[in-house]
């Protein structure tokens, strides 16, 4: 009933639901579209058809590039662990652009197909924080699809209302006042009344478009506080995802498992892998 806009960092209430002319702060969500060329994108799928997709949950098929963990029992090693794919080593140079991945060094990739046919989709879900860090970053390749939010927190959102002008602004009040002024094609001044509305986390789901070619990045409360999901019903044909993974602090430099956790990055930045 929401949608994400990157170029405000808002999620909006859609047209025809409940929430139309409500907005609230949604923070998390780094988009960058185009992040790769068409042609780079077609040479990365081909590179990867060149190796065997091994059958996933809910209609998916994978290609894994990371050590081997058991989440259940918290245990780690690097198993046949190779390193990140060949082909990986431009993508992660050029994510070093993009300031909200400053110091980004991934430890993991994960290759999923999904295709309309196999009914392919995932359920709402967090990612580990046991072993992986704070940003999560997908490439979404071969078609577009929609990335769904939602969160089972028992507390509120606040929303506040929204003020449209003649290019399609959208104004945002400062301290909720009740009321913030816009204008009109004619140039007088309207006043947009609204109190600001509380409504509880779990009515509330948010649509973050994701287009063909586009790098996605969550972290803090998108991380941690709202689930994500890709549903059936948003996958029109065949799409890749290509998430990749940094690990969390106790495996980084100076925590409790840093040792083994720069050996593994050692692995994965030769960008010499196989899937495992």
């Amino acid at each position: 009933n929401f949608t994400y806009c990157p170029a405000m960092g808002l999620a909006k209430g859609n047209e025809h639901s409940e929430f139309a002319g409500w907005a609230f702060p949604f923070p998390g969500v780094f988009l960058m579209e185009e992040f790769i060329s068409k042609d780079e994108e077609s040479e990365i799928v081909e590179l990867m058809d060149q190796d065997d997709w091994k059958p996933s949950q809910s209609g998916r098929k994978k290609q894994d590039y990371g050590p081997k963990v058991n989440f259940k029992k918290q245990r780690l090693k690097a198993g046949s662990f190779t390193g990140l794919p060949s082909f990986s080593e431009k993508i992660v140079a050029q994510m070093k652009a993009c300031p909200v991945l400053d110091g980004f060094l991934p430890v993991e990739q994960c290759n999923l197909d999904y295709t309309p046919e196999r009914g392919s989709a995932i359920d709402p879900h967090f990612d580990d924080w046991w072993l992986w860090g704070e940003r999560l970053v997908s490439l979404n390749l071969l078609s577009k699809t929609v990335l769904s939010m939602s969160c089972d927190s028992e507390d509120s959102i606040q929303l506040f209302p929204t003020c449209s002008k003649e290019k399609g602004e959208v104004r945002t009040p400062g301290p909720f006042t009740g009321r913030s002024a816009c204008k009109n094609s004619g140039g007088e001044g309207v006043g947009c009344v609204g109190s600001p509305r509380l409504v509880p986390s779990k009515e509330v789901s948010v649509a973050v478009l994701l287009p063909q070619r586009s790098l996605v990045v969550l972290y803090g409360d998108a991380r941690y506080k709202w689930k994500h999901a890709i549903y059936r019903k948003h996958i029109e044909r065949r799409r890749i995802c290509v998430t990749f993974r940094e690990l969390s602090a106790q495996f980084r430099a100076g925590g409790r498992h840093g040792e083994l956790g720069n050996e593994l990055l050692e692995t994965a930045l030769s960008f010499r892998g196989r899937p495992v």
